[in-house]
C-alpha cells in the first residue's frame, strides 16, 4: 500500500508542520469562522520550545515496551484506574503500540463527531454546500425561507470572517431585488423547516443539554446554532421562528414592506434567491474546532439525505454506520451524530483507525485538519496552558475533545522528541473524570523517545 503510506504520511507532515506554524506565529489560522458564536478562540502558545525544535522522524520503530514505560505512571496517577481504555497506534505504519481495553465499547461523547466528519466528507464530498433559499408564492404573497441545515448561517455580513459565511441580510437583499423586477413590494414571511424529520432532541439528551447552552433543539432553518445572539450561548426556544423572525427584519431593510408575523409554510418552486454556506471541509473544521452539536447533528442528516436516508437522528446515524463499515471500521454504535447522547458506542481502537482513515484521503483531511491544537486552538484552546505540568506539550497534540457527565475522550495525534507521529485515542468513563485529566497522558507521549 505505497500510496496510501504516502498520502498518509504528507497528512501528518501537514499537521506536523501546521503545529510548529501555531508556536512561531502565537496564533492559529485554522479558527475558520472567527467571528461566528463562541468560536474556538486561539490563544498563544508559550514555553513548547520542545515542539519548534522537534527533529525530522527517526528512522527507527517507536518501541511498545517504552510507550508501556512512559504511560505506567500518568495513567496511575490519574485516578482513572476504573473505566480508563486507550489505543496508540504509529502514524505511518499503524502497528499498535499500546493498548488498554482497546476493544471495549466506551461513551465516546464529542469523539463522535470524528466518525459524522468522515461520513458527511465521504457522501457529499469536501466541495459541497448547504444552500438556504426563498421562494415566492405569488397567490399568497409569501416569501418562504426554507432552511438546508447551514448551523453557520447568520444575520449579516462580517468582512473580518473567513470563510464568508451566508447571511440572511444577503438573502433578503436578493429577495427585494428579484420582487422589483417584478413590481412587488409587500409580502408575508413563511418559514419551511421540513428538511429535517422526527424528533428534533436526540436519544437520552438530557433537558439541561439546551438550557445551559450545549445545544439548540435541531432543526434545519437556524442562524447562529440557534442562539439569541453571537457572543452567548444561551439558545432560542424556536430557532426556525427565530431565524424567521430575524429575515423579515432584513427584508424591512431592503425596502420591502412586510404584513403579519411570520408562520410555517411549504416552499414550492424554483428559489428567488438563494445564499451558500462554506464549502463543506471549513464546516467541517467548525464543527471540529467548537465542537458544535447543531452543525454535527445537521451534517449527519446531510449525509443521510444525500444516501437517500432520513433527515433524522436515526437516519444520520445509520449513514454514519454505513460509512465507517465502508472502511472497515467496527464497533461504532451512534445514536446521534453530535455525541451528546450516552447511547453511542465506540472503542478505542475505532476512534484511531477513523484519524488513520482521514488522513489516507485528500476528500477526509477536514476530519484531521479541523482537530483542535493543544493551548491553541478550538476545545484545546484553554488546555495545556502556562503553569500546567503539561504546558510542554503545547502546540504538539491534536485531539477531538469530548466531555459528558462521567465521561471524557481524547483522540488524535501527537509527535514525540523524536518526531514520531503516534495517534491515539484515551477514553475514561469513570465518575467525575474531568478532561484535564487525560492531558497528561498525550503529554507523556510528546515527551517520549520511544524509538
Amino acid at each position: 500500500m505505497p500510496r496510501v503510506r504516502r498520502v498518509r504520511s504528507e497528512a501528518f507532515l501537514t499537521l506536523a508542520l501546521l503545529n510548529i506554524f501555531v508556536l512561531i506565529a502565537g496564533f492559529a489560522a485554522l479558527d475558520v469562522i472567527e467571528a461566528r458564536p463562541l468560536p474556538a478562540v486561539p490563544h498563544p502558545v508559550v514555553n513548547a520550545e520542545g515542539a519548534a525544535a522537534a527533529e525530522p522522524a527517526s528512522s527507527s520503530p517507536a518501541d511498545p515496551e517504552r510507550i508501556a514505560a512512559v504511560l505506567d505512571d500518568p495513567m496511575a496517577e490519574s485516578g482513572l484506574a476504573e473505566g480508563l481504555s486507550a489505543f496508540v497506534a504509529d502514524g505511518a505504519t499503524g502497528a499498535a503500540l499500546y493498548e488498554r481495553s482497546p476493544d471495549v465499547p466506551a461513551i465516546p461523547a464529542s469523539t463522535t463527531k470524528i466518525a459524522t466528519a468522515i461520513a458527511v466528507l465521504d457522501v457529499v464530498g469536501p466541495d459541497h454546500v448547504l444552500t438556504t433559499t426563498a421562494h415566492f408564492d405569488a397567490e399568497r404573497g409569501m416569501v418562504v425561507l426554507r432552511g438546508a441545515g447551514d448551523a453557520t448561517l447568520t444575520t449579516t455580513v462580517d468582512p473580518g470572517a473567513y470563510p464568508r459565511v451566508a447571511t440572511l441580510e444577503e438573502l433578503a437583499e436578493g429577495v427585494a431585488a428579484a420582487l422589483a423586477e417584478e413590481g412587488v413590494d409587500t409580502v408575508s414571511v413563511g418559514y419551511d423547516d421540513s428538511l429535517f424529520t422526527g424528533p428534533d432532541t436526540g436519544p437520552s439528551w438530557k433537558p439541561g443539554y439546551i438550557t445551559e447552552g450545549s445545544t439548540a433543539s435541531v432543526h434545519a432553518l437556524m442562524h447562529d446554532s440557534g442562539r439569541i445572539s453571537r457572543d452567548t450561548s444561551v439558545r432560542v426556544p424556536d430557532p426556525p421562528r427565530a431565524t424567521a423572525d430575524e429575515f423579515a427584519k432584513r427584508l424591512k431593510e431592503a425596502g420591502l414592506a412586510v404584513e403579519g408575523d411570520p408562520a410555517e409554510a411549504t416552499a414550492q418552486g424554483d428559489p428567488i434567491a438563494s445564499v451558500d454556506s462554506p464549502p463543506m471541509t471549513a464546516l467541517v473544521e467548525h464543527m471540529m474546532l467548537a465542537s458544535d452539536n447543531n452543525m454535527a447533528e445537521a451534517l449527519g442528516r446531510v449525509a443521510a439525505l444525500e444516501t437517500g436516508g432520513e433527515g433524522s437522528f436515526a437516519g444520520g446515524a445509520e449513514a454514519t454506520h454505513r460509512v465507517m463499515e465502508s472502511y472497515g471500521i467496527e464497533d461504532v454504535e451512534l445514536a446521534d451524530n453530535s455525541g451528546l447522547s450516552p447511547e453511542n458506542r465506540i472503542t478505542p481502537r475505532a476512534l484511531v483507525e477513523m484519524v488513520r482513515v482521514a488522513a489516507d484521503r485528500a476528500d477526509l483531511h477536514a476530519a484531521v485538519s479541523g482537530l483542535p491544537t493543544s493551548n491553541s486552538t478550538g476545545t484545546l484552546g484553554n488546555r495545556y496552558t502556562e503553569g500546567t505540568a503539561v504546558n510542554d506539550a503545547a502546540g504538539l497534540v491534536r485531539g477531538k475533545t469530548g466531555t459528558l457527565n462521567d465521561v471524557s475522550a481524547l483522540a488524535g495525534t501527537v509527535h514525540d522528541a523524536e518526531g514520531n507521529m503516534f495517534v491515539f485515542a484515551f477514553v475514561a468513563n469513570s465518575p467525575g473524570v474531568q478532561g484535564f485529566q487525560l492531558d497528561p497522558l498525550a503529554a507523556a507521549l510528546a515527551r517520549c523517545g520511544c524509538s
